[in-house]
């Protein structure tokens, strides 16, 4: 099996909490109108990893989910040319790692968060994934 590979999500709290997909057990990934998040839900494959960053209100990653399913057309958007992929719940953080932690920790100087805020859907390093399960004191559930 590939290597996952690694993203950061954004929701905000109020429109789909991770605590709700917790709750669901998966759900369709959409609503992404952003042609390069587009284009990054495009590149996920079952089993990548994502951080889960609820934006605007917490301004905080609270959890990692799973890309659960291939990327396909967006159903919120009938005959468009967008994607969506099914999520899964992993793991919620510990402790959620706020957007002031990310800014002010050397190691993430270059995380996307920081550099590209605008974008709902990004790649992230290894390392950076690494990083912030450390900052939100959360390690993996092992693979069963």
């Amino acid at each position: 099996m590939a290597k996952p590979q690694y993203w950061l999500i954004k929701s905000e709290p109020s429109v789909y909490a991770y605590a709700q997909l917790e709750k669901d057990g998966r759900t369709e990934w959409t609503g992404v109108r952003n042609f390069e998040a587009r284009n990054n839900i495009r590149a996920m494959k079952p089993g990548d990893l994502c951080l889960y960053y609820h934006s605007n209100e917490d301004k905080a990653v609270v959890a990692v989910a799973r890309v659960l399913t291939e990327p396909g057309p967006d159903s919120t958007a009938p005959g468009e040319d967008w994607a969506s992929v099914d999520m899964g719940p992993v793991v919620a953080f510990q402790e959620p790692v706020m957007l002031a932690t990310l800014k002010s920790t050397r190691e993430l100087k270059d995380f996307p968060l920081i550099t590209r805020s605008r974008l709902s859907v990004v790649p992230i390093t290894a390392e950076h994934f690494k990083r912030v399960l450390e900052l939100g004191g959360t390690k993996l559930p092992r693979a069963r």
